[in-house]
């Protein structure tokens, strides 16, 4: 994590890091004005509220109240050496705590971040750069020996190779890269998180058996969200680059809506239109770009090459968005690799779809063919060790497919865990399926794993499948743990030989895909200084359902996004206009605003919090309609989980409302009181917003121009840098 710090008046510094600002002062002894608590009281404070955090945690995983559990830490300094202290945390539990509990408990302490980094000593490097925005870290804790060259399954370079290309590829955008945590949960399975130090909402996670190819995983996920702009999927980009030569990619074409916003002619094929647009009901202003939202250009449409012939098809960016999210993108160190990897993908997900809705039973993987990979038994008999049994299942469908499951149980819980990985080795593709199981996650995150079910409807719903494409949360049936397998086990093998083993692999994969009668649409992206592709595969790799272009696209965002960033200049008649938007157009109430517009308003603003409800609230405030906004706030203060202080602001406003809709009594009456029990500020902005002086309290005004988000202004500062990029290659292209 990357933290900048300030230099204010006096002895007075600001940290900034994510979207947080931490102000720090000196007590008055040292000169300071003791406005604030010092740098080393913070530190003291982290490692309290670091044992606190992983109490808490351990409650909340088995449902123990904390109310009445409290913590405390103390530090005792050596008289001799102010540099040796001893840190006390001492935790107080109530009597109808368990023994057992009570121990756990106090276990979980020990998995204290803060504590065992300072147990494990730190290293510091102090150094001087030019420049602190342009010095981009060095990928920094691999330190690979002289000469060292690594290969693994699936690679065309070296891991250390491939590592250092892809690095020095971020570095030349002006990437910084900083990579936020490890984990290493049980031998041979690694995970890792990394992100922009300067837009943090852009990270991946990576996953290897080793540490090196954990890292490598998660730069080519890195590099692959890059060149294929998902990291700023549904996000407004601004009024810039909505009206730049081009918005995604030099080579994307811009189609008009024909004659009652019928379909360009030139997108899509006759295949494509048969899956997405059966029924004649796709309009053309349901492909407007939600990124840009310029209407006027048409339908921002990217090329894709059909594989059956070659020729080159337009897909509306709107549609890859909409439908396909992450799915079947990839980079590697050669084209071949990159599609190998994302053809294993799109198989995984569609096998695992076929499996979970089909509430298929796979065979085991007998012990004697596991034996034959000990590292990959090893992190298996680590999970089991751990008290989580684990099912190696077969899920080739009988070697039709190269595709593998894990699949954890959690008896504390009864939750359970199926993980799938695909890779035309099967080796790789069961090392992926146990990877994939721990990325990210901790042995306490295992405890929100759900429960199996024997109800078809909730393993079948469109949703679950969305659960288990997001994160693998969805829900499993019972009849997948049926001792009766639906097929026999077949020890399968799609892999390549030799130097050419990637291209044979994507040739295969390809294969099966023609032998199901499946169309495939690739597009290929190295204007970045990587090689990456996306591939479409329609009516078979999608992850949302088609019905989405029409019934929910992202591009509803077009409705809203105007008039809510001018929120504050709307005269009565646009914010009645706006407001009969939202309530009519079957918008989620407790959906928050900045999904359905696109910003990425910092989370601790009032604006980060929006919901839809509220925004109704406000607007019918603002109209001096304090009815519907009396029920609005009743329905607010029931089901909304805001901050405590925006929480008390509607009590108030609540209580005021009261007054004011019953005609026996006079708010007069009230008001001193009132105060007391709110204070001032807070009835000054609640008698603001009630006579029209206030308006959206604690909105801060902003407009297209963005203004005030600096987290939006961050991610597009993100984007800019490949746009530049882009433009500067298919300059030199001509």
């Amino acid at each position: 994590m990357e933290i900048k710090v300030n230099f204010l008046d006096k002895l007075r510094l600001e940290a900034k890091f994510d979207d947080f600002t931490v102000i720090a002062d000196q007590p008055i002894r040292y000169k300071g004005d003791g406005s604030a608590p010092g740098p080393f009281d913070y530190f003291l404070a982290s490692s309290a509220l670091c044992a606190a955090y992983f109490v808490k945690l351990y409650c909340v995983t088995r449902n123990i109240p904390t109310e009445n559990i409290r913590l405390s830490q103390n530090n005792i300094v050596d008289p001799e050496n102010r540099y040796q202290q001893i840190f006390k945390i001492q935790v107080e539990l109530p009597p109808d705590i368990s023994a057992y509990d009570r121990q756990g408990i106090l276990r979980s302490i020990e998995r204290c971040t803060v504590k065992k980094v300072v147990q494990a000593g730190p290293e510091f490097v102090i150094e001087e750069v030019e420049n602190l925005d342009a010095d981009a870290q060095s990928l920094l804790t691999l330190k690979p020996a002289p000469g060292a060259s690594t290969y693994i399954p699936g690679k065309d370079l070296p891991l250390e190779q491939t590592i250092a290309n892809m690095s020095g590829l971020l570095a030349d955008l002006g990437i910084k890269i900083e990579i936020a945590s490890w984990r290493n949960l049980v031998p041979n399975v690694w995970s890792l998180h990394i992100r922009d130090a300067h837009s943090p909402m852009c990270f991946t996670n990576g996953k290897g058996s080793t540490k090196e190819s954990a890292l490598a995983s998660a730069l080519g996920e890195y590099i692959e969200r890059l060149n294929c702009n998902h990291f700023y999927a549904g996000s407004f980009w601004g009024e810039d680059i909505a009206n730049a030569d081009f918005v995604h990619y030099p080579d994307e074409r811009w189609f008009k809506p024909r004659r009652r916003d019928a379909l360009p002619a030139e997108i899509l094929d006759e295949y494509c239109l048969s899956i997405y647009n059966p029924d004649g009901e796709l309009r053309g202003s349901h492909l407007i770009d939600t990124n840009s939202g310029n209407a006027q250009r048409g339908i921002c449409s990217l090329p894709f090459v059909r594989q059956s012939d070659g020729k080159v098809v337009y897909f509306p960016s709107n549609l890859v968005e909409n439908l396909f999210v992450s799915n079947g993108m990839s980079a590697g160190n050669t084209l071949a690799e990159a599609q190998v990897q994302c053809l294993s993908e799109i198989f995984e997900r569609a096998v695992k779809r076929e499996i979970l809705e089909g509430e298929l039973t796979l065979p085991d993987v007998p012990q004697e063919v596991l034996a034959k990979y000990p590292r990959i038994l090893a992190g298996i008999q680590g999970l089991e060790e751990r008290g989580f049994p684990v099912l190696v299942k077969d899920a080739s469908l009988g070697g039709t497919y190269p595709v593998m499951c894990v699949t954890l149980m959690n008896p504390r819980t009864g939750g359970v865990f199926a993980s799938f990985g695909a890779h035309p080795s099967f080796e790789v593709a069961l090392e992926r399926s146990l990877t994939e199981l721990l990325q990210g996650r901790s042995f306490e995150g295992l405890n929100d794993l759900p429960q199996p079910t024997f109800v078809s409807n909730a393993v079948t719903e469109p949703n679950n499948f969305v659960e288990h494409f997001i994160d693998s949360s969805g829900v499993v049936s019972w009849r997948f743990f049926s001792a009766k397998a639906n097929f026999d086990f077949v020890e399968w093998d799609f892999s390549g030989h030799g130097e050419n083993s990637n291209a044979e692999e994507a040739a295969t994969l390809l294969g099966i895909l023609e032998e199901m009668g499946k169309e495939v649409y690739i597009a290929v992206y190295d204007q970045l200084g990587a090689t990456a592709c996306r591939i479409l595969v329609p009516g078979y790799s999608e992850i949302y359902p088609v019905e989405d272009l029409i019934w929910d696209n992202t591009n509803k965002a077009l409705l809203f996004r105007e008039d809510i960033l001018n929120l504050h200049r709307l005269d009565n008649a646009r914010l009645e206009a706006l407001l009969d938007r939202l309530e009519n157009n079957e918008l989620d109430e407790y959906s928050d605003i900045a999904t359905l517009i696109g910003i990425e308003f910092d989370e601790n603003t009032e604006w980060g919090q929006l919901t839809v409800l509220e925004l109704k609230l406000l607007i019918n405030l603002a109209l001096q309609d304090f009815e519907a906004a009396h029920e609005l706030v009743g329905a607010f203060l029931q089901y909304n989980d805001n901050t405590v202080d925006r929480g008390l602001f509607y009590q108030a406003l609540n209580v005021v409302l009261e007054v004011m809709l019953d005609e026996e009594l006079e708010l007069d009456d009230y008001i001193v009181n009132f105060r007391r029990m709110f204070g001032d500020a807070r009835m000054n902005a609640v008698l603001g917003s009630v006579d029209g002086s206030v308006r959206f309290f604690g909105l801060t005004p902003t407009s297209m121009k963005l203004e005030g988000l600096d987290r939006h202004q961050r991610l597009i500062d993100s984007y800019r840098k490949l746009h530049v990029a882009r433009a500067k290659a298919a300059a030199s292209a001509r």
